[in-house]
């Protein structure tokens, strides 16, 4: 399997101080779109916020029972700190489940983003609390004869962006922002700037009781 480029902790650390806001915002700043479609979302509330190198997996429909191969294979195979993300169209089914997320635990994976739906949220969110799962839904019905894997760590389009394996996937409750791996170092530069103007926008609006001033000077909302 290839390999993901290794962002350094103090990297990761980083953007996990960061809000996704922030991020969108920076990743548009160079001349990309970085924030998934909000029908991707959190399903797994109070798990914090999730930031980790892309390891890519594609469904199709199938007309016969197959095994998920590769998302078997990015689960068992990739780095800890990855983060698991799975382009089935925006499918109505469960990509993900209990025992899928048994296995990322054990192996050390960051968390799920699927284009797709997701089961066993109950279990879990019980049993795995801090493991954070992004997807459009919570549905009961599995993928076993009605989808199947295609491809591993090749590009995928997951809520109308391009991931591409390695870069890097920052998650928070507003949603899931995909940075380009080569910006990585510009974006995080960038979206910490934006968040120290907007300290500094917000003390202006609160000490002058205006939030038009606070725009005015900054013109930033």
């Amino acid at each position: 399997m290839p390999s993901s480029p290794r962002f350094t902790d103090e990297t990761l650390h980083a953007f996990r101080d960061l809000s996704t806001a922030s991020v969108a915002d920076a990743v548009e700043a160079h001349g990309a779109r970085g924030f998934v479609s909000g029908a991707v979302r959190q399903q797994t509330p109070g798990t914090g916020s999730l930031v980790g190198p892309a390891v890519t997996v594609r469904e199709v429909p199938a007309d016969a029972p197959e095994p998920p191969t590769h998302a078997l294979a990015a689960i068992d195979e990739s780095a800890p700190g990855s983060v698991v993300c799975i382009d089935a169209a925006g499918a109505d089914i469960a990509v993900w489940g209990g025992l899928m997320t048994a296995g990322a635990v054990a192996r050390g994976i960051a968390g799920a983003v699927l284009d797709a739906g997701v089961r066993d949220v109950t279990e879990i969110s019980r049993d795995y609390p801090g493991f954070p799962v992004y997807a459009r839904s919570a549905v009961p019905a599995t993928t076993v004869g009605r989808y199947r894997t295609v491809s591993l760590n090749e590009p995928v389009l997951v809520g109308g962006v391009t991931i591409r394996p390695g870069d890097l996937v920052v998650a928070d409750r507003d949603g899931v922002v995909r940075v380009p791996a080569e910006l990585v170092d510009d974006v995080l530069r960038t979206a910490s700037e934006i968040e120290e103007r907007e300290r500094e926008q917000t003390r202006l609006i609160l000490d002058s009781g205006s939030l038009r001033d606070g725009l005015a000077k900054y013109n930033r909302i």
